[in-house]
């Protein structure tokens, strides 16, 4: 599995995990999420465009909220200014029809359970209902162990700690995993911490852009990935 991987520098036999980020990779949410921050971020008198929803997909709630701040504001918010926001942005989130598994999510992650391959997810999310909305739509592939959220880590991405994290709760080296990643910063995450990572581009960013970032490959989508790997 994974062997296409081969010609790009990454010897496939390595592989013991593979690290996923959550929006965007195994699930259709990041509309949702782009609709949720522009109408939270106005209300609270910041701007915040789609595309800028995009290019700062990775970061947790508050660091989001900080760069914008510090942006438009010219200082940092604070604590309450942060939960308020966050508060929001979620209530709006929870409020849209809910975001569907990505096409091809589900089998490539029991092709990866075949092959006996960790699976670990990473995500700079902090919604409440994350637990329960992985166990809806991936009934046993995530238990908390093997999780990475924004309640784990002092650095979101970009910084590579969450994905440093993910090694270490997957037991395994850089060179022994995999990141499917979406967003630049998630990217850039990856790549600092040594770690091969695949960009699905799932969104509406030039690939280029992802390239940029660090990603290794670029691919289209999660279910060209899922055939690229089972060749």
């Amino acid at each position: 599995m994974f062997t296409f991987l081969n010609q790009y520098g990454f010897e496939a036999q390595r592989l013991k995990a593979v690290l996923f980020d959550m929006d965007g990779v195994l699930f259709d949410s990041m509309a949702n999420h782009a609709e949720a921050w522009t109408r939270a971020a106005a209300l609270h008198r910041l701007r915040m465009t789609r595309e800028m929803v995009y290019m700062n997909e990775g970061r947790t709630g508050s660091g989001t909220i900080n760069a914008l701040a510090l942006e438009q504001w010219g200082r940092a918010a604070t604590q309450a200014e942060c939960e308020a926001i966050y508060a929001t942005k979620s209530e709006i989130f929870n409020s849209l029809p809910p975001a569907r598994p990505m096409p091809g999510a589900l089998d490539l992650l029991n092709a990866l359970r075949q092959e006996a391959i960790g699976i670990v997810l990473v995500t700079g999310s902090g919604q409440r209902s994350l637990l329960t909305k992985l166990d809806d739509a991936f009934a046993g592939f995530f238990v908390p162990e093997r999780m990475v959220t924004a309640f784990d880590v002092r650095h979101g991405k970009p910084h590579p700690e969450p994905y440093l994290m993910g090694l270490r709760k997957a037991g395994v080296s850089a060179g022994e995993a995999v990141v499917v990643e979406n967003a630049p910063l998630g990217v850039e995450a990856a790549h600092k911490a040594g770690i091969f990572t695949v960009a699905v581009n799932t969104g509406p960013l030039p690939d280029d852009v992802l390239a940029h970032a660090g990603a290794d490959v670029v691919l289209p989508s999660v279910r060209s990935l899922l055939e690229a790997a089972i060749r």
